[in-house]
């Protein structure tokens, strides 16, 4: 039984790491109706770009991460003005292979830059444990991931639903050319909605790679982890994120748990599919007529 209750407080706690993995998926989708298959691997990279800033030119972390996000956020603008706003209109399916292409280049930079190996983001937090008893334990690293993606998910609920920006992106998400019309500039809310993925997608890199080790191949693995999260919560909601991660971190580490390691992310996946065949559209997801 503690092993029981012990999987579900770590999974909770880990469901938030991986809503925070798949918020930027979920933005990104919910306005441009498109897939970013590089969405993994720019997460990757925004991790080995605080880790280098802090091991060579920042003792603070803190200072090593808001130039990460300068940086991401750089990267990101310059793939969403020259390479995604020029297919966006044609389709999904040419922005869905820009971002593939998008991923195949990181993924081979990245091996070429810092070399095969794995890497680890040391921080004073991830060997603190906020409390023991007994078998149970809670992790400070996963306590800290937990807080900073609701605090996050937060922040962008407040800003898509409340503000007079919010209102440009919803309109552009839901009809370009009415959006349009009404003299709202469609591809600057493209870009502004990138910067916000970028953000979320460079604290996210902090938090895994000081969580977990990661290679520059990395990117696949949480790529496919930001798809369950998206595809649980519902496609373009973002706190349907956090339930999509919780759900998906507590029944990998159940099945974890009472299976065996093995079966974690078999578990997960079939609760997954469970779900899809439930209800397709994902739980905060709406289902659209044809």
């Amino acid at each position: 039984m503690a092993s029981i209750v012990q999987a579900i407080m770590t999974g909770i706690l880990l469901g938030g790491l991986y809503a925070l993995i798949g918020v930027g998926m979920s933005l990104i989708f919910g306005i441009m109706k498109i897939t970013n298959i590089a969405h993994g691997d720019l997460m990757i990279l925004s991790a080995f770009f605080t880790l280098m800033l802090t091991a060579n030119l920042f003792k603070s972390i803190i200072l090593a991460l808001i130039v990460s996000i300068i940086i991401m956020i750089v990267i990101g603008v310059l793939v969403q003005k020259f390479l995604i706003n020029s297919v966006i209109d044609k389709g999904s399916e040419p922005a869905l292979l820009v971002t593939f292409g998008l991923s195949i280049v990181l993924q081979n930079a990245m091996i070429l830059k810092f070399g095969p190996n794995s890497q680890l983001i040391s921080t004073a937090i991830s060997e603190v444990n906020i409390f023991r008893h007994g078998q149970l334990s809670m992790s400070g690293q996963y306590l800290l991931n937990f807080v900073v993606a609701v605090v996050i998910i937060v922040i962008l609920t407040i800003l898509i639903n409340r503000t007079s920006l919010g209102r440009g992106i919803r309109a552009t998400s839901n009809d370009v050319m009415a959006a349009e019309l009404m003299g709202i500039n469609t591809k600057r809310m493209y870009i502004i909605a990138m910067a916000l993925t970028m953000t979320a997608t460079c604290i996210a890199g902090l938090l895994v790679g000081s969580t977990f080790v990661f290679y520059p191949s990395s990117g696949t693995q949480y790529l496919i982890i930001a798809f369950g999260v998206v595809v649980i919560g519902g496609m373009g909601s973002i706190p349907g994120t956090l339930i999509g991660g919780i759900i998906l971190g507590v029944t990998q580490l159940l099945g974890a748990s009472i299976f065996g390691t093995p079966y974690q992310m078999l578990t997960g996946y079939v609760v997954l599919l469970i779900l899809l065949t439930l209800r397709p559209q994902g739980l905060l997801g709406k289902a659209k007529r044809k």
